[in-house]
C-alpha cells in the first residue's frame, strides 16, 4: 500500500511513526517502541552553561520559516532514516499545517533547528540538527517554551538519548504512552500562535518549572 500524508497522521494518532533504513531505501516501516521517550513539559532542564549560551549566542529564532532547510539539515549525515519518500510526505504535512519547524539562524545562515508533527495537543518531535555549538539545545529550549505557551500536553521524543535525558526527558511504557496520547490528541493547541520570545523569557519561564 502506498504511504500518504493522511496515513502518516493516522499512524501518529495511534502511536506509531515511520522510518526507513537509509536515505535511498524504498521501504518504510512503522515503529512502536516498548519504551517511549517523552519530555515532560514541566521538567525541561536548562543548565547554567545553556543559560549563558541563550543570553550570549546572538542567534535568531524563527518558526516555520524554512521547514525544508531544517528537514534537510536533519538528514545531512552519513546515515539517516529520512528517505526521499519520507521527506516528500513531511513537506506535504508542513504545507497542510500539520508539521512545523523551529529554526536557529546566525545572520542569514541556518545553523540549527528541530521539526515535528502536531496533532491536537500532542507534538511528535522528529529530528534536530546543529551546525554550531549548542544550537540544537537552544532550538529545543525554544521549542519546549513554545509547546507550553501554545497549550500542548505531550512532547513525544520517540527514543531516549543521553542528550535528551540531560535536558529532562525520560522513558515511559508503551501502555502509558498510549494513555497520554489518547488524552492529548483530543485537546487543542496552536503551535504557530505564540510570538517568538526573547532568551530572557525562555530562561525565566523554564527556571520556574524546572
Amino acid at each position: 500500500m502506498q504511504l500518504t500524508p493522511d496515513m502518516l497522521l493516522r499512524g501518529y494518532a495511534i502511536g506509531i511513526f515511520p522510518m526507513a533504513e537509509h536515505r535511498d531505501d524504498a521501504e518504510i516501516f512503522w515503529v512502536d517502541p516498548q519504551r517511549r521517550g517523552v519530555l515532560p513539559l514541566d521538567r525541561f532542564h536548562i543548565s547554567r552553561s545553556l543559560r549563558r549560551r541563550l543570553r550570549k549566542c546572538g542567534f535568531t529564532i524563527t518558526i516555520d520559516r524554512d521547514f525544508i532547510g531544517v528537514l534537510d539539515g536533519c538528514a545531512d549525515r552519513a546515515e539517516t532514516w529520512i528517505s526521499t519518500e519520507i521527506r516528500s510526505h513531511y513537506i506535504a504535512l508542513h504545507a497542510a499545517g500539520h508539521a512545523h519547524s523551529l529554526e536557529v539562524w546566525e545572520g542569514d545562515e541556518l545553523v540549527g533547528g528541530v521539526y515535528g508533527v502536531a496533532i491536537g495537543a500532542a507534538f511528535f518531535g522528529e529530528s534536530m540538527f546543529s551546525r554550531r555549538r549548542d544550537a540544537s539545545k537552544i532550538a529545543l529550549a525554544y521549542l519546549v517554551d513554545r509547546l507550553v505557551q501554545a497549550g500542548f500536553q505531550l512532547f513525544d521524543t520517540q527514543f531516549l538519548t543521553e542528550h535528551l535525558a540531560s535536558l529532562g526527558a525520560t522513558e515511559i511504557t508503551r501502555a502509558e504512552y498510549h494513555r497520554r496520547l489518547d488524552r492529548a490528541i483530543v485537546k487543542t493547541a496552536h503551535f504557530s500562535a505564540p510570538p517568538v520570545p526573547g532568551a530572557y523569557e525562555v530562561i525565566q519561564r523554564n527556571s520556574q518549572t524546572s
